[in-house]
């Protein structure tokens, strides 16, 4: 069955998805409940999958990691197999932080984030292209990031 969500599901969520850090005293007077319910609606959320998880974000360039790349990746095959194969081998590949499949004229976007950009080019040529069934690679390299907001755009819906 699935969860129902009420607006203080939805305070909750929008909450904890701009601070996933906040206590849950903090959180249930933000959303204007005590801790207790706060806290069994949160753990019921986490039940029903729908909060996977809580992650921290880091200043990538203040830890040393000055590039951030895309890869377009286009494969030879398309067959299920060969999609979970690269699907699989991109799993292990430390430098690739997200992967799509896409529609269009690429098979997969890969987020890269790097120490510089010699270590994006010795992962692109040494491991990328010479992946199996990988026929072509198109790189493009960030000069900035203009926005960035993890998540889903939550609106709170009036009771």
């Amino acid at each position: 069955m699935a969860l129902r969500l009420d607006p203080v599901d939805w305070r909750i969520l929008k909450e904890l998805q701009a601070d996933g850090s906040m206590t849950n005293v903090a959180l249930a007077s933000r959303v204007g409940l005590s801790a207790p319910p706060c806290l069994r609606r949160v753990r019921a959320l986490e039940q029903a999958g729908l909060i996977a998880g809580y992650t921290v974000l880091f200043d990538e360039a203040a830890l040393g990691f000055e590039l951030t790349a895309f890869a377009m990746v286009g494969l030879h095959n398309q067959a299920e197999g060969e999609l979970r194969a690269f699907e699989n081998r991109a799993l292990g590949w430390p430098i690739v932080r997200e992967a799509y499949m896409l529609s269009g004229e690429s098979d997969y976007m890969l987020k890269c984030v790097a120490k510089d950009l010699p270590a994006f080019q010795e992962f692109v040529l040494g491991e990328l292209t010479a992946a199996p069934n990988v026929a072509s690679v198109k790189t493009f390299l960030t000069i900035r990031r203009a926005k960035r907001e993890p998540g889903v755009p939550i609106t709170v819906p009036e009771k």
